[in-house]
């Protein structure tokens, strides 16, 4: 296998939003507004919990890596041949929180996935801003 083939792409999507961080990570982290926004789930914020996200195409498969309160949470995310890592960055800002949502390790050979997690993850954040919006 050359160097080439063994890189690996990410999708990055950066949004300012009017919240505070704490507000968003609750949205992140507890299964009934995960739900709203993107999947049923069964998810945990404790490092090695294992969970999965369901639709009706499918399931993901995850495992959580990394959590820090209002700031990171990271886990893998592995469904039809991807296997990948999604993290989650809340920067605290004057007017509310930066958020950046990365989901990295997308093969060359992974086009469909990539472009499809591009336009899907940009659904699922505004999905979230409207979660945001409604709730308490």
């Amino acid at each position: 296998m050359n160097e080439a083939a063994a890189e690996t792409r990410s999708v990055v999507i950066e949004r300012e939003v009017a919240f505070p961080p704490e507000k968003i990570w609750r949205a992140l982290t507890q299964p009934h507004l995960i739900e709203e926004w993107l999947m049923k789930s069964d998810f945990k914020p404790q490092v090695d919990h294992s969970f999965s996200f369901r639709a009706d195409w499918g399931a993901v498969d995850c495992k959580v890596l990394e959590v820090e309160a209002n700031r990171t949470l990271s886990y893998t995310w592995e469904a039809y041949g991807l296997e990948s890592v999604v993290t989650w960055t809340l920067t605290p800002t004057a007017t509310g929180t930066s958020l950046r949502m990365e989901q990295s390790g997308f093969r060359a050979d992974q086009n469909q996935a990539y472009h499809g997690a591009r336009a899907g993850w940009n659904a699922f954040l505004t999905k979230l801003e409207d979660v945001l919006a409604h709730t308490e």
